[in-house]
């Protein structure tokens, strides 16, 4: 592996999630007052976060047709393989409590980071939060699993 490969590889994370967080600055996604106007179906309804999704889902839906195209990822030997998932009740008890929590402040993990970084007072109260709930998530999923780490 030639050392422009190396570098590439480290900082091609991070080059991801800088165009990740200048895109959640621009479209506005890490003011809560977005997500929560979006929520307000009967009152002043902002569509705005149905734009940013949409937006979203088409450059997935192009990216994931060129990469299906290609052998091996560019900065990787392999593709992972998607583990098989399923729907039973740990799942829909999550998705209902990050629901709840992103209805109730209007922050999900990746706009709170963004929020937190440019000093908003409430962004800087959540993620101690959110790092609690997933410390308790963290132990309560060990001690559910055994020591071996297995569902």
């Amino acid at each position: 592996m030639t050392t422009t490969t190396k570098v590439l590889r480290q900082l091609w994370p991070a080059a991801c999630g800088v165009l990740f967080g200048v895109g959640l600055a621009l479209s506005g996604m890490t003011q809560p007052s977005k997500i929560i106007g979006f929520l307000d179906v009967a009152g002043h309804w902002d569509p705005s976060l149905a734009f940013v999704m949409a937006g979203a889902v088409s450059v997935y839906f192009f990216a994931n047709r060129i990469a299906r195209r290609r052998a091996r990822p560019l900065f990787a030997p392999a593709f992972s393989a998607l583990p098989q998932s399923r729907i039973d009740a740990r799942l829909i008890v999550g998705a209902v409590l990050f629901g709840v929590g992103w209805g109730l402040s209007g922050f999900c993990p990746g706009p709170v980071l963004v929020s937190g970084g440019a000093g908003a007072t409430a962004a800087l109260w959540f993620v101690p939060a959110m790092l609690v709930g997933m410390l308790l998530y963290h132990r309560f999923d060990a001690r559910r699993s055994g020591p071996s780490g297995d569902g």
